[in-house]
């Protein structure tokens, strides 16, 4: 007899299609039959040593994120609820070209240093792996929820070229084309980038150019955090489109939006250059979060010269006040390449987590306001946080635009990415609450996606991008990673204020056929493991 049915369910199966009501049979870890209607036709019921009555439930495939930072999360925290409790069954992982593999021992403590904003510093976790497959053979040991994992651009190059501001030479090309090639032959599904981001903006179009050349090769795709979602956001986009298509290679837009005073109004201009691209032939996607704060560290608003040669001189330089007034200007006046072009505003940047407890009275604070109540120039509190807690501090940006929000994550190749970053006492609310956030906000109460293209958006979308076969949909032999949500009353639990406020409404989710979340709490049931990038077609 096989291991359970799911009875009375309202099947929405990822194809956008109408709802339908039937019993779904799981076993093995794959969903063995789907019996449509089965108690109104009278027709003999299947029947399993487990029956869960879903009456007033909707089964989905599991929510793919496709932008996520849970890099260190999945091995400190073996709950993971933020995400599991959201109904995600993959995150995808390794973004904004900055994560912690392929590396060596040394630019393993950079890394480590560059990104503690996103991840924390690591001390808790036993670095056993340099290589890609290594990092997932240890994401196999068993996780919360599936990974898959794209080659860190920045990182690459940090391994092959270090942190200084300068073309790569044809040895350092020839070494990170391989270093790219081993990550795709070792399970990647593509490679990111985070150009605004040190040291990965440092590489120019021709040098991307070639690292995408070897990821389309592989079947892989290219996942940009662009050059400036500012002032410049429409050229960013339009540099990403065109290298891509040179390339041959398939674009994936991270965290699509238009941000800034500058893009108020102008998600249309984006939608038509990605709808001309989509009908001269170029395969593109694009993942959002519903949500218009962004979400960062404290140090990537600096400009790009002042991060030059890593986290240590980045301090070094902030300590010198003649350098520090160099960057205060660009930053206020010039309007600096890591603010996007845009003068920075900082009643728009509040302090959402610092490594420093003692630091914590800036926390849920713009830089503003704490400048007011220590009577001193915001961009003076800025450095001394900077220094204080040594590049740390992490930052909600509030700098989006809801009308953008809403037409953005109506377009036919939109998907769902959380970029939730884990870390700090008061992380922004998607982290744990971006799936629920669309499906009750977004489409109970606002009717912006129907149900059935929401649940589309989120899961056979992605999996369609990740080039998976057997995920994505309810289908007889499909993996049984599945959410069980009641449509009346899902809904993100998180706020600015309380953030980390587990969902409402999502009572059950199985990843491979075991449940993680059974009547609304986590069990104890690691079935996670990595996503490898299967081979194209």
């Amino acid at each position: 007899m096989e291991e359970l049915v799911i009875r009375d369910a309202d099947v929405v199966d990822g194809s956008g299609a109408d709802a339908y009501r039937a019993d779904v049979v799981v076993d093995g870890g794959r969903i063995t039959s789907i019996v449509k209607e089965a108690a109104a036709a009278g027709c003999q019921r299947p029947k399993a040593r487990r029956e869960l009555d879903a009456e007033g439930l909707v089964l989905s495939p599991g929510f793919v994120d496709m932008h996520a930072h849970s890099d260190l999360a999945l091995l400190r925290d073996p709950d993971h609820s933020a995400k599991a409790a959201q109904g995600v069954t993959l995150e995808v992982i390794g973004q904004d070209g900055l994560s912690y593999a392929p590396v060596d021992d040394r630019t393993l403590g950079e890394v480590r240093r560059a990104i503690a904003g996103w991840n924390g510093p690591g001390d808790d976790i036993d670095f056993d792996w340099r290589t890609v497959g290594e990092y997932l053979d240890r994401l196999d040991r068993g996780i919360a929820v599936n990974a898959a994992y794209l080659i860190p651009q920045g990182t690459v190059r940090a391994l092959a070229v270090g942190w200084e501001d300068r073309a790569a030479t044809p040895a350092e090309l020839d070494r990170m084309r391989r270093l790219v090639a081993e990550g795709l032959e070792q399970g990647a599904v593509g490679m990111s980038s985070g150009l605004t981001y040190t040291p990965g903006m440092y590489a120019q179009d021709a040098e991307l150019t070639e690292l995408c050349r070897v990821v389309a090769s592989y079947g892989g795709y290219y996942c940009p955090h662009h050059r400036s979602y500012g002032a410049g956001a429409l050229q960013a986009y339009e540099e990403m489109v065109a290298l891509t298509r040179e390339a041959g290679c398939s674009l994936h837009l991270a965290h699509a939006t238009m941000n800034f005073g500058v893009n108020k109004g102008r998600a249309p201009e984006l939608l038509a250059l990605l709808d001309e691209a989509l009908a001269a032939g170029s395969d593109i996607s694009l993942d959002t979060y519903p949500y218009t704060p962004g979400c960062t560290t404290l140090a990537a608003v600096l400009p790009s010269w002042a991060s030059e040669g890593g986290p240590e001189e980045t301090l070094e330089r902030l300590a010198d006040d003649d350098t520090a007034e160099r960057i205060r200007h660009h930053l206020e006046v010039t309007g600096s390449d890591g603010c996007h072009g845009v003068p920075v505003e900082w009643d728009t940047i509040e302090i959402s987590g610092v490594g420093d407890p003692a630091l914590a009275d800036f926390v849920g604070r713009t830089i503003r306001e704490s400048a007011g109540r220590r009577r001193e120039a915001p961009w003076v509190t800025a450095r001394g946080l900077l220094l204080a807690d040594r590049l740390a501090p992490t930052i909600l940006q509030h700098v989006g635009h809801e009308e953008n929000v809403r037409a953005i994550m109506r377009h036919r190749v939109h998907t769902g990415g959380s970029d939730g970053i884990l870390q700090g006492a008061k992380p922004h609310p998607r982290a744990y609450g971006t799936f629920p956030h669309y499906l009750g906000h977004y489409v109970r109460e606002l009717g912006v996606l129907s149900l059935e293209e929401c649940v589309a958006h989120l899961t056979s979308r992605p999996a369609a991008r990740l080039r998976l076969p057997d995920r994505g949909l309810v289908r007889e032999g499909y993996r049984a990673d599945l959410v069980l949500f009641d449509p009346a009353t899902v809904a993100a639990g998180s706020t600015f204020a309380e953030p980390r406020t587990l969902p409402t409404g999502i009572p059950h989710v199985l990843v491979d056929g075991r449940f993680v979340i059974e009547d609304g709490r986590r069990t104890d049931v690691l079935a996670g493991r990595a996503v490898r990038r299967s081979p194209p077609a």
